[in-house]
């Protein structure tokens, strides 16, 4: 068994051990606190495996950003939902909008995911947890599942807490097509 497979199993194991005697509080179940929707999005920079090695939110100024954080490369929801995304990529193309993974995995493992499950829009590697804490979506250790929805001008629009992997790009899709009608 490879180390990264059995580390998977390990923080899944942990993980569900909290949630089943109910370890976790509250508010870090949360992830911590939400910025404010209709305001300017919590800016940031961040290492990335592909183009430049580093991503700006500002970097995507006059396009929508769908801003994701999710726990670990190589888990089974994580896959799931990357790869809902990548199917509907086109969708989103055509919609004007980039989308971005995020999570405490360094640059090397991103690379390995998104060769493995064929990604082609950027992961950025949150190793100290700054950005996923900016947004609300830290658990001490790994990004939170949420999804935040950014407008051209860089106003936060939307929030999704209660992400479900397996239809979740499909509600990202409607609700961009309300914000843009």
């Amino acid at each position: 068994m490879s180390r990264r497979i059995f580390s998977s199993i390990l923080l899944a194991s942990f993980l569900t051990f909290l949630t089943w005697f109910n370890f976790v509080p509250n508010a870090l179940a949360l992830g911590g606190k939400q910025p404010p929707i209709n305001q300017p999005a919590p800016n940031f920079t961040l290492p990335t495996n592909t183009g430049d090695g580093e991503i700006s939110l500002s970097d995507y100024r006059g396009k929508w950003i769908v801003l994701y954080f999710y726990p670990k490369d190589f888990t089974s929801g994580c896959t799931l939902e990357a790869r809902r995304f990548q199917k509907d990529l086109p969708k989103y193309q055509t919609r004007n909008t980039q989308i971005l993974g995020v999570s405490a995995d360094d640059i090397d493992s991103h690379a390995e995911f998104c060769d493995s499950e064929g990604l082609k829009f950027p992961l950025l590697a949150d190793t100290t947890g700054a950005v996923s804490k900016a947004y609300g979506s830290w658990f001490g250790f790994i990004s939170a599942r949420h999804t935040y929805l950014i407008d051209p001008e860089g106003i936060l629009r939307d929030i999704f807490l209660d992400v479900r992997p397996a239809i979740h790009s499909q509600e990202v899709l409607a609700r961009l097509d309300e914000l843009e009608s």
